[in-house]
């Protein structure tokens, strides 16, 4: 739980910006910003990493219920491979912040770019502030969802398990059954797959 929401500190309304799945080598990046009402706290919200999936699954309806204003975006696998992952992450949380009625922007350690309002790029920023931490749960939830759908889709592959992070499973099915449209071509285990079958 974060005691002390570090949006508390502002007067003006207060936009989240976090994201998931920087590191898999299949399936999209999600980002999601989220603005609360001044002085909003819930008692379960936290990084989404710290939380159970099935109390992710809860809070995931409370977010999007209580929030002023919420965004969830996906950057495809194509445009990930074009940008690269931290500048894809990077114009994707820009977007999201120059969209919201928020004043004042807050982000987990990311710097925005041609956004003109104040914002604040703040280490481990899902543990500091609420609105962060509930963008996190938005878009972590969203991402799985969409690899769950994913491996009904290419059941072979696990999506579900591993949701595309290079895992021994994923590895090896990779492997086996070849690269996918979803799998980012620009990242080492892809590329030299695909090497692979050019010789």
């Amino acid at each position: 739980m974060i005691e002390k929401p570090l949006e508390w500190n502002y007067d003006e309304l207060v936009l989240g910006l976090d994201e998931a799945g920087r590191g898999p080598m299949a399936g999209p990046v999600v980002i999601a910003g989220v603005c609360f009402p001044k002085g909003y706290h819930h008692e379960l919200m936290d990084d989404s990493k710290k939380l159970s999936e099935k109390k992710r699954e809860a809070l995931f309806d409370v977010i999007r219920k209580d929030a002023l204003w919420y965004k969830i975006v996906f950057v495809d696998e194509a445009t990930i491979d074009k940008k690269n992952i931290y500048r894809a992450c990077q114009d994707a949380m820009s977007e999201i912040a120059k969209e919201s009625p928020c004043q004042r922007i807050l982000t987990d350690a990311m710097p925005l770019v041609n956004v003109d309002k104040p914002f604040e790029a703040i280490v481990k920023g899902d543990q500091k502030s609420i609105a962060i931490a509930a963008a996190s749960i938005l878009a972590n939830v969203s991402r799985d969802h969409y690899m769950k759908k994913l491996d009904e889709l290419y059941p072979q592959y696990g999506f579900a398990k591993h949701k595309g992070y290079p895992t021994k499973a994923h590895m090896e099915a990779l492997d086996r059954y070849g690269v996918l449209d979803c799998h980012r071509k620009s990242y080492g285990p892809v590329m030299e797959r695909l090497q692979e079958t050019l010789f």
